[in-house]
């Protein structure tokens, strides 16, 4: 099974279903900042991070054009990635709590990164025909997480992509309703938590409608039911 998520993972990095992201994500590849100018970009399709034999998988949006489409992993070399990663570690799902590059050192535990898409959009934005191009990607990464029990969503974009695949494999419990909310748990059957949070966006962090103690709860309730 672990090769055939590899195998999965490198048709994931030659994607290029997606011909505005391709443009961009190497658009921003070649034209750089200011910061990184002497740093060589990924600018492909960022992989997951971790292995499929997690209990926790967590899903996000897609990399920061300076973030994850920079450095090559998810969650890397951007604020989201500082939130994200301090988090993990906090409650024992990483062996530190920075992730800057991908020769840090940085080790998962139990834990699989993804995201709804892996090329970096303009604005942070991404249009529904990319969601869609990229969702079959999502669906067989959560097939081959066999073991998962905790799926946390960061935002509504990945919760509702999170549904949308799981509705196409199981029944969810009667009269349960999915409606988006910071800290939101519902079980889905089969054994398998999911929770709902805000994502470690500067939008969302600068503005305090996500604090680092809102943040870190929802990994210390995921370590709970783990």
């Amino acid at each position: 099974m672990e090769q055939d998520f590899l195998s999965l993972e490198r048709e994931i990095v030659e994607c290029r279903r997606c011909p505005r992201l391709v443009e961009w994500r190497e658009r921003v590849a070649r034209e750089k900042v200011r910061r990184f100018k002497k740093e060589t970009y990924w600018g492909r399709p960022v992989p997951s991070f971790g292995t499929p034999d997690s209990a926790l998988v967590v899903i996000g949006l897609a990399p920061a054009a300076h973030g994850g489409n920079r450095t090559g992993r998810i969650f890397t070399g951007d604020r989201s990635g500082d939130w994200l990663y301090e988090a993990l570690y906090a409650f024992g799902f990483a062996n530190q709590p920075v992730s800057m590059s991908v020769d840090d050192g940085l080790q998962l535990r139990d834990c699989l990164i993804t995201a709804v898409a892996r090329c970096a959009p303009p604005n942070n934005k991404l249009l529904p025909e990319e969601i869609d191009n990229c969702r079959g990607y999502l669906a067989r990464e959560l097939r081959f997480a066999n073991k998962k029990k905790v799926v946390v969503a960061l935002g509504q974009v990945a919760f509702r992509c999170f549904l949308k695949i799981w509705r196409e494999r199981a029944e969810f419990p009667a009269g349960v309703k999915f409606e988006f909310r910071h800290g939101g748990e519902w079980n889905i059957g089969s054994g398998l938590v999911l929770i709902a949070s805000y994502h470690p966006s500067q939008q969302n962090t600068q503005t305090r409608r996500l604090t680092r103690p809102m943040f870190h709860l929802i990994f210390q309730r995921a370590r709970e039911l783990l």
